[in-house]
């Protein structure tokens, strides 16, 4: 019987048996070259041979895959409607939401001021590893493969609504202007954390009377967040 270790998250003794067996219950088959998986895992508080080449070409593949996909789903829709499923389908956010339903934290490769910092639970990070193990499996593997593990990751996503799903900026721009407002305005309360794993505390008004606040990983992602928190208060 096959026992799995539990691990910490920052990859501290990774058994390579673990990561393979991973690997291959993940994608489908068993890595032929591990250690490009490891290091689309790594990060770059714990080693200058990190992520950020992989997630490179992995954006580029899921950003092909996707915009095929929906090609193929949607033949009626124009192209600001495909533009906008494109866009809410491959953003940092959704693509954490994969890493962690496809198990990808307790593999993560930290520093340990970065595991201290929260980094293993940064949409930011969790996104731009997934990207980077996307990346890693079409060097292996090849398009076709890639294109069949991203329709099979993103699936319960790409058809969870028949309308194409508006980003929240754009949403609270087109709310404020549909209500005779003043335009959104964005500013910058503090940033914090250190230059790996920094976090940013945004602040979204409309006029003078409606405010919100949040806290992203970068200062799109905490602006993203401001715009949703003040949609969730107009909206009521």
């Amino acid at each position: 019987m096959a026992v799995r270790l539990a691990l910490e998250p920052d990859g501290r003794g990774l058994l390579t048996t673990d990561l393979k067996a991973w690997v291959a219950a993940t994608f489908g088959r068993e890595p032929h070259d591990l250690a490009a998986f490891s290091r689309a895992l790594t990060h770059g508080s714990q080693a200058a041979d990190n992520y950020e080449r992989l997630e490179f070409l992995g954006d580029r593949v899921l950003g092909l895959v996707m915009a095929e996909w929906l090609w193929d789903l949607f033949p009626d829709e124009p192209e600001g409607q495909l533009s906008k499923r494109l866009n809410a389908l491959v953003t940092g956010h959704v693509c954490a939401e994969v890493a962690r339903s496809l198990g990808v934290r307790p593999h993560l490769r930290l520093g340990k001021q970065a595991r201290d910092d929260g980094a293993s639970d940064s949409d930011n990070i969790l996104g731009d590893v997934m990207e980077a193990l996307i990346g890693a499996h079409y060097r292996e593997a090849g398009l076709e493969s890639a294109r069949a593990f991203i329709r099979r990751a993103w699936a319960d996503r790409v058809h969870r609504t028949d309308k194409a799903p508006q980003h929240p900026k754009s949403a609270l721009q087109e709310w404020a202007a549909a209500n005779n407002r003043k335009p959104p305005e964005y500013a910058i309360l503090e940033r914090s954390g250190p230059h790996h794993a920094p976090r940013f505390t945004v602040q979204v008004k409309v006029g003078r009377q409606l405010e919100a606040t949040a806290i992203g990983a970068s200062k799109q992602d905490a602006e993203t967040a401001a715009a949703r928190a003040m949609l969730e208060k107009v909206r009521r």
